[in-house]
């Protein structure tokens, strides 16, 4: 059976092109430029005029990718995480649907802290609610700023 990965005309091993790879992944070029910059792991071949030729590990990598990204709706920083944790080779077998990638809650945020923050003393309970008052103040004024007066349209007066 031939591989269902390979293009016609092409052998398993070949390399291929950006635009064989983007077309085979339905991804415009620039997205696979894009993660060259996030994901280190993906180190295309460049030969001269900075043209990028892929290897079958790196398809399958990006594809491994395109399905964390796509398939199982991982964020960037998710994907980095089970490529750093689970290592490229378990990516690649994602991208060739050999595995699957676990399901986990994502948080773009840090964890918060074990311990609370200090609560306010009185003195900068009273600077902060100062402070607030004053930008209350600035807003109220630029709310009655009329956009000519912002552009210069205004008639002298």
């Amino acid at each position: 059976m031939p591989d269902k990965d390979c293009l016609p005309g092409k052998e398993p091993g070949a390399f291929r092109t950006i635009g064989e790879v983007a077309e085979d992944l339905d991804l415009p070029q620039h997205v696979l430029r894009f993660w060259e910059t996030r994901f280190t792991q993906v180190r295309p071949l460049k030969r001269g005029g900075n043209r990028r030729y892929y290897r079958p590990d790196d398809v399958d990598l990006l594809r491994g990718i395109r399905r964390l990204l796509y398939g199982q709706g991982y964020t960037i920083r998710g994907a980095q995480r089970v490529l750093r944790e689970r290592g490229m080779r378990f990516v690649q077998a994602v991208g060739r649907g050999e595995q699957v990638a676990p399901a986990f809650v994502e948080s773009d945020h840090e964890p918060e802290p074990e311990t609370a923050a200090p609560p306010l003393g009185r003195a900068d309970r009273a600077s902060l609610t100062a402070v607030l008052d004053e930008l209350r103040a600035c807003r109220r004024q630029l709310a009655r700023v009329r956009p000519a007066d912002l552009r210069g349209d205004a008639p002298a007066g």
